[in-house]
């Protein structure tokens, strides 16, 4: 057994939806996430600069004493995964090979969408982890660069993010896909409206939930997972930006008492 908490990290506020799926299916865990909230979004910026960023948050999530990281975030997911997994000696665990398990699950026509920041989906990552498991496969990956800023000001319930969504995600209309990835964390906040474009036929997947079934699995692998009987269970919360909207966000999306968010700045 293992009472140190769990690391996540992302660039913004969008981790919150793998956080919500964690303490849902492992609630003995601890939580410690940190958003980059005052340089997101991470999907347009040079790829050295995600990595430095991403490096800079692991290093913070390492100082509190963290047993696992999981990178909740695509764009970090793509870019600086396999260097982190190389250089620290604890688990790590990033979204888009779970997404793109899911994904191949689902799909009966092989027909698969994928929607991303543009540093995600010019990576190539999630058809790469697609088609190296069933070549046939086809891939279409369309970057939403809209979508995450929707999210980070909290408009994600807007008549503005309806229109974005609809305009955006009409690319898919004759690509006849029967499964959509949603390759951003933030996305899941908007699947209401992403659901209600793409209709009854396309099941999307959500690669932050998909991601903490690998961090369970990994936790039994390990033995590191935490006590059932431990009683100093204290979630927190720390972003680079504003505090009072990763509050609100935090507090409208996730069912836990007495949330607190530090304000950090990273090196």
């Amino acid at each position: 057994m293992n009472n140190q908490p769990i690391g996540f990290l992302d660039s913004g506020v969008g981790g919150l939806t793998v956080v919500k799926e964690a303490v849902k299916q492992l609630p003995n865990e601890t939580v410690y996430y940190i958003g980059d909230t005052l340089r997101c979004p991470y999907g347009p910026r040079p790829v050295e600069e995600i990595k430095q960023f991403t490096w800079e948050m692991v290093r913070f999530l390492l100082s509190k004493n963290v047993k696992m990281i999981v990178i909740a975030c695509n764009t970090a997911t793509a870019i600086a995964l396999e260097e982190i997994k190389e250089s620290i000696d604890i688990p790590v665990v990033g979204v888009i090979i779970p997404g793109a398990r899911a994904a191949l699950r689902l799909t009966s026509s092989h027909r698969i969408g994928v929607i991303g920041t543009v540093g995600t989906i010019n990576s190539g990552e999630y058809t790469k982890a697609i088609q190296r498991k069933v070549p046939k496969t086809k891939v279409y990956g369309l970057a939403c660069p809209k979508f995450v800023p929707i999210v980070e000001s909290k408009q994600y319930e807007s008549a503005i993010a309806k229109k974005v969504v609809d305009e955006t995600l009409e690319a898919f209309s004759d690509k006849n896909i029967d499964t959509l990835v949603m390759g951003c964390t933030h996305y899941p906040l908007l699947k209401p409206l992403i659901k209600e474009k793409m209709g009854d036929s396309v099941q999307l997947v959500d690669s932050g939930a998909e991601a903490v079934s690998e961090v369970s699995m990994l936790l039994d692998y390990y033995d590191i997972s935490a006590d059932a009987t431990d009683k100093g269970k204290n979630h927190q919360f720390f972003a680079t930006g504003s505090k009072k909207l990763f509050e609100d966000i935090t507090h409208d999306w996730l069912s836990i008492e007495d949330i607190s968010v530090n304000r950090v700045t990273l090196p």
